[in-house]
């Protein structure tokens, strides 16, 4: 996901997201340490969306948002 399409979705929906790719990242762990994982860097992408997602929770938190 875009940092814009994670802005424009609201707190719930934030979390409700960060509950998907948090399982979603089990999974690709479990399917990576079975060797049944075929696209590894899948991985690292929902590595970053999940940190892009807690970054604009807590911007949004602490009112630190750098975009407009």
């Amino acid at each position: 996901m875009k940092p814009q399409e994670i802005k424009d979705l609201t707190d719930a929906e934030r979390q409700e997201k960060l509950q998907d790719f948090n399982q979603e990242l089990f999974n690709l762990r479990f399917q990576h340490s079975t060797a049944q994982l075929e696209n590894t860097q899948r991985l690292s992408q929902v590595r970053k969306t999940i940190a892009r997602i807690k970054t604009i929770i807590n911007e949004k938190k602490t009112g630190t948002g750098h975009g407009k």
